[in-house]
């Protein structure tokens, strides 16, 4: 794009315009990309816990502290967002993305039932101890 118009090598510049589009749409689409993506956490579920990382500091957090799980289907990533009733050092929502399914392209992914699952059942034990 830069040393070659029309299929041609020329000896001077080549017009401005799509350089400065090219550039444009390359700074936009990287910024959206980081906006959607900058976010995102390591999340595993282990001894009755959910460790949650920035891939630089690990948080763990109760099980009883999820209050809601929701998923994004639209998106190829599926991005699933673990809504907390406190905050944590991370915030008040955490967001990750599961492991990518093969044609399960709207459908829901199976962790946001896991995860839904595992907090009730936290809630209901810490409510009998």
């Amino acid at each position: 794009m830069w040393l070659v118009a029309d299929g041609h090598v020329r000896a001077g510049p080549s017009a401005p315009e799509p350089k400065v589009m090219f550039l444009f749409v390359w700074i936009v689409g990287s910024a959206l990309l980081l906006w959607m993506c900058a976010g995102l956490k390591r999340v595993r579920l282990d001894r009755g816990k959910l460790f949650v990382s920035n891939y630089l500091r690990e948080i763990a957090v109760p099980l009883s502290e999820i209050d809601d799980v929701t998923e994004f289907r639209w998106v190829n990533i599926h991005p699933v967002t673990i809504h907390l009733r406190h905050a944590t050092e991370f915030g008040e929502r955490i967001m990750f993305m599961p492991k990518s399914r093969m044609f399960a392209l709207w459908s829901s992914h199976p962790v946001v039932e896991e995860l839904l699952q595992e907090a009730r059942e936290s809630r209901r034990s810490v409510r009998r101890d």
